[in-house]
């Protein structure tokens, strides 16, 4: 057996192509058959169509399940859909730059340490947990009514929630409250790839447009963000892709109108239109994969 083994080491060293086939077949075999196969048969359900009276799917090719999708209802979802994905990323952004430069530039030690505990410390618990914990925070209930009634804003926050778009009955009902909870859950997720940028930035560069005379807002926006352009390019595909996919949060804290998500599990469940479901489920895979053609071009995958 041991001279078997041998031999076998021996074949496998003079032949490196051989060694790492085998080593890879097995985990490409399974995201052959597991992953794309699964992708493949929603793309080919998606070109059916299903009978409107006795609600048999209908298995011959036609593009009538995709022309569904332009109607107005179903855009309307795509666009409410795509515009909360674009407004986190946005938020995020804004939210994590300062603080990822804060902990690469100037936090050290104890400091730096306790910063990262805080961007860290929410992926450690349960993402349900956090979703019905913020459900209780944004209840008419909650803490954040208590806050604003002491505060004396009653009368601002219910101005709020009677806007167009982002209100609703409470903050747990409604656009706005989803999109606080969207910020928090996906933050860490930009705040990570902007700092590893952030921490790969020369400081003899901003050494130097400093020694120029430029002055630390120039600095910032001519040298550091075009640098770290591609963390948060990064940084984008996670908080825009979850957002854009996410069902459960806006299940929880949403209205009546309908994301993506939440679209593609009403078809198939309740409605038994697997069809259309498909049809649903691609069109945020054909926005990804645009979104990453874009973001290979502007450097996000070497800050990944």
């Amino acid at each position: 057996m041991s001279a078997a083994l041998v031999r076998l080491s021996s074949v496998l060293y003079r032949r490196p192509a051989l060694a790492l086939t085998l080593l890879l077949a097995p985990p490409l075999l399974w995201l052959g058959v597991a992953y794309l196969g699964s992708l493949g048969a929603l793309l080919v359900q998606s070109f059916f169509s299903i009978d409107p009276y006795s609600g048999v799917v209908i298995r011959s090719f036609t593009l009538k399940t995709y022309a569904e999708l332009f109607s107005p209802a179903n855009l309307d979802i795509f666009v409410r859909t795509a515009a909360m994905a674009t407004a986190v990323t946005l938020a995020c952004a804004l939210l994590a730059v300062p603080l990822a430069y804060y902990i690469a530039r100037y936090a050290s030690g104890k400091l730096r340490a306790a910063l990262y505990l805080a961007v860290l410390l929410p992926l450690w618990s349960s993402y349900l947990v956090r979703v019905y914990s913020w459900k209780l925070i944004l209840a008419k209930e909650g803490i954040v009514s208590w806050l604003v009634a002491q505060v004396g804003a009653e009368s601002l926050l219910a101005a709020v929630l009677s806007l167009p778009w982002i209100g609703g009955p409470s903050l747990s009902f409604s656009p706005l409250g989803m999109f606080v909870v969207f910020v928090h859950i996906w933050l860490p997720y930009m705040i990570l790839p902007v700092h590893a940028a952030f921490e790969r930035l020369p400081r003899s560069l901003v050494d130097a447009s400093a020694d120029l005379g430029a002055r630390p807002a120039t600095t910032f926006r001519r040298v550091v963000l075009p640098l770290v352009l591609p963390g948060l390019v990064a940084g984008s595909i996670f908080t825009f892709s979850l957002t854009l996919g996410d069902f459960i949060i806006p299940g929880v804290l949403g209205n009546s109108s309908l994301y993506i998500g939440q679209a593609v599990i009403a078809h198939q469940g309740t409605a038994g239109n697997i069809p259309l479901a498909a049809a649903f489920t691609v069109v945020p895979m054909a926005i990804m994969a645009l979104y990453l053609m874009v973001a290979k071009r502007l450097g996000g995958f070497d800050a990944l």
